[in-house]
């Protein structure tokens, strides 16, 4: 394709996901705002409009569709949704509601349980995300517990637990992508030390995860998502008038939802032991997988670090939804609580659920595509450059990363950008500027992780992300929702994370000082701005 140079690079490149972001938020139309923003780039780069409705199909659609990862994830989530299909159609998913309900009580046990699962689902945020929500989803709703909310835990642990574990498919591409960058500069040490040390700078993530507690434990919401829980607790409606989920998996509301009359609640077991083959064969798969191509490598004997590094997260998240969906019909129709015309029946409806979100999947893709062509975060690159002082450059970076991550609607993207950019800019700019050593060190270590740090954050605000896409499709959230009620608990935290992290790390405080400050931050906004749901209209603040 002929590239306008007159175009790329420039402001006109951040037009195409400014329309679709503000067009999905004002009419909330996202598959129409995400096909106007994909069309509008294409046509950006052609110069006609005939054209440029060709190319968004026959290159930006069918490109986004064809790329292996992918594929792999559309799939996996597909598939993932089917096995939800059976479980609920067999009456498994009333039963692992029946057999939760019992260990957990009231609203906070159901919100710390489902952040509480987000945690320990520490391997991989895709897996995550659609793990917890479909697990959680049924329970949460007989706690009345809105759907935004539920899309909210499960975007706000998936993330930000994986960027942070020091075991996780994010690792493996994180320190990839140091290595490369210490090879550049002939630094001595390797890469995973150095991504260690900079795990106590990582304030957006650690924050956030805060605040899901926070919240979890107190009951106490503000902004949207307290209108939204208030609805849900006063009401049942666990979605907003004209709410359009952006899936509709059975098995949600009173957590029989697709049973046959008659047939009841299956034991819990029959729902249980499935997820957690799903959840058993990503970590061996990561494990096994990796091992095999880093010996293929000429790895003899591979760290765990290497391990994950050459692991293929994608084929992984095929084999365990493949997985768990043959082993919830084997053992359904085993058990006889369905036959297999009937687990098939089940299986299809649950991947006819997911094609609102699959589709608002590949034309984010797509739009990511038509950024890359336009060089969209290469201009917001260049336009930041002027900003850069040594004390403020973590913030600047993490400012820098939101931006891109937001329009673009990548993490790793963003990544993958501005990392070979920052991490040789974070070890000379303070060193040339005369700063002391361990200042010095602690911006270069803050900067690289405020790259991790505001691609995670930009993540969470833009309605284009994959993962949040992912988090409302799993949740059975609207999608709009979603975005609008999580975006003041995201703001909230990075504004902490700027002022009580990034900005005194460029002054040598403390990180854990840092850490400690921005969480009795939070503490006194939650306090002062909080509500539960319960309480009388005229007490919000």
């Amino acid at each position: 394709m002929d590239l306008p140079a007159a175009l790329t690079g420039t402001p006109w490149s951040l037009l195409p996901p400014v329309l679709a972001i503000g067009l999905a938020l004002w009419k909330r139309q996202v598959v129409v705002a995400l096909v106007l923003g994909v069309w509008v780039g294409a046509l950006l780069l052609t110069g006609n409009p005939f054209t440029a409705a060709l190319r968004l199909g026959d290159r930006y659609l069918v490109s986004a569709l064809a790329d292996p990862d992918h594929a792999s994830i559309v799939l996996f989530s597909t598939i993932l949704g089917g096995m939800v299909g059976v479980l609920a159609r067999s009456g498994a998913t009333a039963g692992i509601v029946h057999a939760l309900r019992r260990a957990v009580t009231g609203r906070r046990g159901g919100q710390v349980s489902t952040a509480a699962m987000g945690t320990v689902i520490f391997f991989d945020d895709y897996a995550n995300t659609l793990l917890v929500g479909s697990t959680m989803r049924p329970l949460t709703d007989r706690l009345r517990i809105s759907r935004e909310k539920l899309a909210w835990l499960v975007d706000s642990t998936a993330a930000p637990v994986t960027s942070v574990a020091v075991v996780s498919t994010w690792i493996g591409f994180e320190v990839g992508l140091i290595q490369d960058a210490m090879a550049k500069l002939q630094d001595g040490g390797t890469a995973y030390t150095f991504f260690l040390r900079t795990i106590p700078y990582s304030f957006y993530p650690l924050l956030t995860l805060c605040l899901v507690y926070m919240v979890s434990l107190s009951g106490r919401d503000f902004g949207p998502m307290l209108k939204a829980e208030r609805r849900a607790w006063r009401t049942g409606k666990v979605l907003a008038p004209g709410a359009r989920p952006a899936s509709d998996l059975p098995g949600s509301g009173d957590g029989n939802e697709g049973v046959d009359p008659g047939r009841g609640q299956a034991h819990p077991l029959l729902g249980g032991l499935p997820i957690l083959a799903v959840i058993l064969a990503t970590a061996g798969g990561l494990y096994f997988g990796g091992l095999h191509e880093a010996r293929l490598a000429g790895l003899n004997h591979p760290d765990l670090r290497a391990i994950l590094n050459h692991a293929d997260s994608f084929k992984v998240l095929m084999w365990a939804s493949v997985a768990g969906a043959a082993l919830a019909i084997l053992l359904n129709v085993g058990a006889r609580r369905l036959t297999l015309a009937e687990a098939m029946d089940g299986f299809s409806e649950g991947c006819r659920a997911m094609l609102i979100a699959v589709t608002i999947l590949i034309l984010a893709w797509s739009l990511g595509a038509v950024c890359d062509d336009l060089d969209t975060a290469g201009y917001l690159v260049r336009i930041a450059g002027g900003l850069l002082s040594p004390r403020l450059l973590p913030a600047v970076i993490f400012v820098l990363g939101a931006a891109v991550s937001f329009a673009t609607g990548t993490s790793w993207g963003t990544m993958a950008i501005l990392m070979p950019l920052v991490y040789p800019l974070g070890a000379k700019l303070p060193v040339e500027a005369g700063l002391p050593a361990g200042i010095a060190t602690a911006i270069h270590l803050a900067s690289v992780r405020a790259v991790m740090a505001g691609a995670v954050f930009g993540d969470h605000c833009s309605p284009i992300s994959d993962t949040t896409i992912m988090s409302s499709l799993a949740a059975g959230s609207d999608h709009v929702d979603h975005v609008r009620t999580q975006m003041p608990y995201a703001l909230a935290v990075a504004l902490v994370a700027v002022v009580c992290g990034y900005l005194p790390a460029g002054f040598g405080l403390s990180p854990w000082l840092s850490l400690a400050l921005g969480a009795g931050a939070l503490a006194v906004l939650l306090w002062w701005r909080g509500r539960g749901p319960g309480m009388p209209e005229e007490d919000t603040a």
